[in-house]
């Protein structure tokens, strides 16, 4: 087996989206820390209700994929195409903007802490103009394995070990994901499978990793290098962090906010359609 290292550290930066939510931006705090085919992830946590109550109003996206997993909280998205999502602790979206989707995803409480992520998940060229597309998964929906000290967590993509393999209730075509929200206890380690060739990264989001003797500190994303196994330690307070891998795409990335494609021509066709109304007929 060969061992992944770890090959470079990007703090989460403070950053606002959507009507002034506060969060904390890792990749795609510029458009220089992306790790093909992830462009962009984002932490939201806050008990405050001012840090999260305007919410993200209706945007459009074009492109790529979304990807919300709540911890806790309560959120609701609605979009063109008709569809309401009720997101709470555990639950996902999964949504593929592809040709264009106009959406909303707005707070469904006054008080309490809200806490989560977003994804986004580039598409290859030949993906990107496909209809858009919208799922949930309940959190009952996602396999969960206890391991010696910890347990894991199967979104997208599978894991391995001596119990068998256990898949998680979303498997793509194109860049053929693997999301796995992994806890470990202090002192704890895990080996953790992943397709060689893919692109990985992880994210720790409370208390710090270890991997290869270097640290992976809280509320930091941790790019990782090639190889088939990643083997992780637990800090002096256990960890629990976000394990991302997929295929890189190789593709030219061309970005105007809420859309990427592969030309600037294209960019300024998304832009000419949602100007028209067309962006998501």
């Amino acid at each position: 087996m060969n061992e992944r290292t770890l090959t470079q550290v990007i703090p989460a930066v403070p950053a606002s989206d959507g009507a002034g939510v506060k969060l904390r931006r890792s990749l795609g705090a510029s458009q220089m820390l992306r790790h093909d085919p992830f462009l962009m992830l984002d932490e939201f946590f806050s008990d405050n209700p001012d840090d999260y109550l305007a919410g993200f109003p209706a945007h459009p996206h074009r492109g790529f994929e979304t990807v919300t997993y709540m911890l806790d909280g309560h959120m609701q998205h609605q979009d063109h195409l008709g569809n309401t999502g009720d997101l709470g602790p555990g639950d996902v979206q999964w949504m593929t903007a592809a040709r264009g989707i106009i959406h909303s995803e707005m707070p469904q409480q006054r008080e309490g802490r809200m806490r989560g992520f977003q994804l986004w998940i580039n598409l290859p060229a030949r993906l990107k103009m496909q209809p858009a597309d919208y799922r949930d998964i309940a959190a009952t929906a996602i396999p969960e394995r206890t391991l010696a000290g910890g347990r894991v967590r199967v979104i997208a993509g599978h894991w391995h070990d001596a119990s068998g393999t256990l898949d998680g209730p979303v498997q793509r075509d194109g860049t053929e994901p693997t999301m796995l929200d992994l806890q470990l206890d202090a002192g704890t380690s895990a080996d953790v499978s992943l397709p060689a060739g893919h692109n990985a990264f992880v994210y720790a989001y409370e208390g710090q990793a270890e991997i290869g003797g270097e640290s992976v500190p809280n509320r930091a994303a941790g790019l990782l290098g090639p190889g088939d196994m990643l083997r992780v330690h637990a800090g002096d307070s256990g960890v629990r962090m976000l394990v991302l891998a997929a295929r890189p795409l190789g593709e030219p990335v061309v970005q105007y906010g809420p859309f990427v494609m592969n030309t600037r021509e294209e960019i300024e066709q998304a832009l000419r359609d949602y100007r028209d109304g067309t962006l998501a007929a």
